[in-house]
């Protein structure tokens, strides 16, 4: 008779459950002190502090080495990494993150990767679409491998594949939790975007004692891969938090403007915001002295809807603003230059972070908003050696071959192959202007100077007959001259900016419902 006393599994299910309770206790009370010691999270606090209260359902809790005597079960070390399924405003999400209190996060030799490059996680993520959140705490391989495994193996992929189809698939996105060298700094590369926590993490190739021993130079952990060069300097990584709650609510906003797979259209939110919102600030942003700057986050914020703008790489490439944000409650990617810094000429950082972010938006069916004032590209002998030029037409190159729709705004200078790289080239091509837009293929001030130079030189007066072939010429330059033409579609009110976008915004959805599905190959590239 089934059911009776001494034939049903309670003893197994004790074990189980005692098996979980070693799970949960990670590397021990000393080793999670130890990490509390430094200020930080174990994984089990970043992935509940991370995800919807109660949506973790962890995968392989179980995995780990068990300790045996005469057979029985001593205690189990768990293996050094935790995954599963969870939910983020209620949209299922996989996550997976390296528990430093076991082996400082190293990987480990079970059957089957749970985490790292190839892993179940990763398959998770990519079986299901559904978005991929890997919280990065680890130093990867170690040459102690060799000795177990008795020899050694040649560097490849093992598993990256996986990390790559990834970007064509599902938002991918990397947290750097701690110190993230070899194997785990690059995952956290392969990521459509990426976010450390300022004092707290560091990401490089290779560590202080590796640096030291090759090149001779010696370095702190911080002054190598710390925020300020990782994020400020080189751009390895797009965002910085001042804390691991404040990186775990961005991942929750980042996440927000996305859909789940490149299969589906972003989310829409309710929006309390009217559309036909006038501002009137917008009339004297920008200066009528066209060498001085204005805020350009500012005109940003009046236009979208009232506190939706994310922006990404905020510390990096300073020249161009690039920001998630929402009209009508539906998902736009803003690319705005920036007029305080070198007058929002566009420099290789700068074309870097917009090539990405095309990239991205295009990826996952998020319309672009240009707002321009670009003179165009950086000049002189840095930006020369900087390659400046082939990274700039790299930027052109994406956005020409981005098929995500585009509406642009020209709310000052429109000048060169930069303002070439504003405008959609395979789609409706609208472009609209404030009264303050100007464009050409050079600004009026360097192109007289060099298209009349023997003239000026030959007058009995060069500064005056300067200054009047730039007033002949900038008299032409009125964006209402264009607009005669319908070389512009439209010179408009600034006020009347945002009514305008969300308008085309609202129209342009059926297009955007027909274009679901893979754009790349290989998706966003690193």
């Amino acid at each position: 008779m089934s059911g009776t006393s001494g034939e049903n599994w309670q003893a197994e299910v004790d074990e189980i459950e005692q098996r979980r309770r070693w799970a949960a206790e990670l590397g021990g009370v000393a080793a999670v002190d130890k990490h509390h010691a430094q200020g930080r999270l174990t994984v089990r606090e970043r992935v509940d502090r991370l995800l919807d209260a109660g949506s973790f359902r962890e995968v392989g809790a179980l995995a780990g080495h068990g300790s045996y005597v005469d057979g029985r079960l001593q205690g189990v070390t768990p293996a050094p990494y935790v995954c599963g399924l969870g939910q983020i405003d209620g949209r299922p999400v996989a996550v997976g993150g390296e528990d430093f209190t076991v082996r400082g996060g190293t990987s480990w030799g079970g059957d089957r990767r749970k985490g790292g490059q190839g892993g179940f996680v990763e398959d998770l993520a990519y079986e299901y679409r559904i978005p991929l959140i890997n919280l990065i705490d680890g130093a990867g391989g170690t040459v102690t491998s060799a000795r177990r495994r008795g020899h050694t193996v040649f560097p490849g992929v093992d598993g990256f594949e996986r990390s790559v189809e990834l970007l064509g698939v599902v938002p991918v996105v990397s947290a750097v939790m701690g110190t993230a060298a070899g194997g785990p700094a690059g995952r956290a590369i392969l990521s459509h975007w990426s976010i450390m926590v300022k004092d707290s993490s560091q990401i490089f190739a290779a560590g202080p004692p590796v640096v030291e021993r090759s090149l001779g130079q010696v370095v702190t952990k911080e002054q190598l891969g710390g925020a300020h060069m990782a994020v400020d300097v080189a751009g390895t990584v797009d965002n910085v938090a001042p804390s691991e709650d404040k990186c775990f609510e961005s991942i929750r906003r980042f996440l927000g403007y996305l859909p789940q797979n490149v299969y589906e259209l972003p989310p829409s939110v309710r929006c309390e915001d009217p559309t036909d919102r006038r501002e009137d600030e917008l009339l004297r942003i920008v200066p009528r002295n066209r060498r001085q700057p204005y805020n350009m986050r500012r005109l940003i914020e009046l236009v979208v809807d009232r506190g939706s703008v994310f922006e990404l790489q905020p510390s990096f490439g300073k020249a161009l603003i690039t920001a998630f944000a929402r009209l009508n409650g539906r998902s736009v990617g803003v690319i705005a230059n920036n007029p305080m810094i070198a007058g929002g000429a566009m420099d290789v950082k700068a074309a870097r972070k917009q090539s990405h972010f095309i990239e991205l938006c295009d990826t996952f069916h998020v319309p672009l908003v240009f707002l321009v004032d670009v003179p165009g590209f950086m000049v002189g002998m840095d930006a020369e050696a900087a390659a400046t030029l082939r990274e700039g037409m790299r930027t052109v190159y994406v956005g020409a071959q981005a098929t995500v729709p585009m509406l642009t705004v020209v709310i000052r200078k429109c000048y060169g192959m930069a303002g070439m790289g504003t405008t959609s080239k395979n789609g409706l091509n609208l472009k609209i202007a404030w009264p303050s837009a100007e464009w050409g293929s050079l600004p009026v001030e360097g192109g007289v100077a060099a298209a009349f130079k023997r003239e000026i030189q030959g007058a009995a007066d060069p500064a005056a007959r300067q200054r009047e072939l730039e007033a002949e010429l900038r008299a032409l330059a009125s964006p209402l001259r264009t607009a005669e033409a319908f070389g512009v579609e439209d010179v408009i009110d600034p006020r009347e900016t945002r009514a305008y976008l969300c308008r085309f915004l609202d129209a342009m959805q059926g297009r955007l419902k027909s274009d679901v599905g893979p754009k790349y190959k290989s998706g966003v590239r690193p």
